[in-house]
């Protein structure tokens, strides 16, 4: 049996660890933290959004950036210092702005087809993850956000997602507690929230019952090819550092998806985009009634709601450059609770626990998936923003590059043997 390694335990590297294994093969997963899901797949705003699928590589997006630059509560801040990284990463941002269409009409494809796939592990596995099927509903203030969502709704159509325009009255009837005044928005009935960490640690437990084989506490330095074999270096903190040798890997390391991917000779230009949440205890009648049961995006301040269950509403959102920094900065942070008490007056903010999360983020936005240089190499990364809503299509599509690869080489095994033994009588 072909014994795969999935370096990362986030709800990339857990999703393909199952659909690996679902096809059989003997699967390692090596994880750096105690359990699955203590990074970015932690507490992000827990959409699982197709309606989201718009990447960013449109030039108001860098207008937005210089606009917003010397605002430390700006929705997108960029830290000027410069480094070859940020600059690299951002020169090809902007020459992916030519495909931002055909882009965000493949990220809603992927969208729409991920769901099926996580929808029914969940099922099959029977997991609780805090799972809403009540739609999302985009928000807009003023005319030109409401026209451009317009444009945007054309491109989602044809990558398979219908979404349709409603009037503030409307959105007062699909999500009564919401406050304030609108110019109007975009409903998608077929989008669905949840909790990615529960999902993520239900799957892994799933997984480790198909027979993957779970290894926490696991720091990963180093991980080499010769096309044949793969050596992976691991440190401990109370032992010698070990190496573990396995036929393939899968890199789903999130952020450290680039330094892998050059030792591996492969270039995965991933920049770390921080991302803040709060999430707030809903400790009191009031609050439960005055919480949105709709998730919603509000498109002006790039902010993103989920109900969890009775008592958490989750608020996510803004999109910080600032290399790989995981503080916590209260002026990030208080934009959030404000808009909270702004659009959700009936909620009590006294019981909000912050959090910030580093996105994993191509240039071109679109998820680094298939294979490296490598013949034994693989990738199942770089989904920024969306690893929530594209993470179970992806981990499928990657596990069939892996069986392709796999049954390929049994092939070439038979054909030589064949043509030896012809040979041989």
């Amino acid at each position: 049996m072909k014994t795969i390694a999935i370096v990362g335990g986030g709800i990339t590297g857990v999703t393909t660890a199952y659909a690996l294994a679902k096809r059989g093969f003997s699967v390692t997963l090596f994880e750096r933290h105690r359990y699955a899901a203590m990074e970015t797949s932690f507490a992000n705003g827990g959409q699982l959004s197709a309606s989201n699928a718009e990447v960013w590589t449109h030039p108001s997006t860098i207008i937005k950036g210089l606009k917003w630059m010397l605002k430390s509560d700006a929705p997108l801040l960029v830290n000027p210092k410069p480094s070859w990284h940020k600059i690299s990463w951002f020169a090809e941002f902007m020459a992916s702005m030519a495909a931002y269409e055909k882009n965000t009409i493949e990220t809603a494809k992927l969208a729409v087809a991920a769901r099926q796939h996580l929808f029914a592990w969940a099922e099959a596995e029977n997991i609780d993850f805090d799972l809403k099927k009540q739609g999302i509903l985009h928000i807009y203030r003023d005319k030109k956000g409401f026209d451009h969502a317009g444009k945007v709704s054309e491109m989602l159509a044809k990558g398979g997602l219908p979404r349709h325009a409603v009037t503030p009255e409307e959105m007062k009837a699909i999500e009564p507690t919401l406050a304030g005044k609108y110019y109007g928005g975009y409903f998608t009935e077929s989008d669905a929230t949840g909790d990615i960490h529960k999902f993520t640690n239900g799957l892994a437990m799933a997984a480790k019952h198909l027979g993957v084989r779970t290894l926490y506490d696991q720091d990963v330095t180093n991980i080499q090819s010769d096309n044949s074999q793969v050596k992976i270096t691991v440190a401990h903190s109370d032992a010698p550092t070990s190496i573990h040798t396995f036929d393939s890997v899968v890199v789903c390391a999130g952020v450290a998806s680039k330094q892998f991917a050059s030792q591996l000779g492969d270039r995965v230009n991933i920049y770390p985009v921080k991302g803040y949440s709060i999430t707030v205890n809903l400790n009191d009648a009031e609050s439960q009634a005055g919480a949105p049961q709709v998730s919603l995006l509000d498109d002006e301040t790039k902010l993103v709601t989920s109900r969890l269950g009775d008592d958490r509403f989750r608020v996510a959102g803004t999109a910080e450059f600032n290399g790989y920094n995981r503080d916590i900065r209260a002026d990030r942070i208080k934009p959030l609770v404000d808009w909270v008490n702004q659009c959700f007056p009936k909620i009590n903010t006294r019981s909000v626990v912050p959090w910030a999360g580093l996105r994993p983020m191509m240039p071109n936005m679109m998820p680094r998936v298939g294979r490296g240089k490598a013949a034994n190499v693989f990738y199942n990364t770089g989904h920024g923003h969306l690893g929530w809503t594209l993470s179970a299509v992806t981990a499928d599509m990657v596990a069939e590059v892996v069986a392709a690869q796999a049954s390929a080489e049994r092939a070439t095994i038979i054909s030589g043997s064949t043509n030896l033994a012809r040979v041989s009588t």
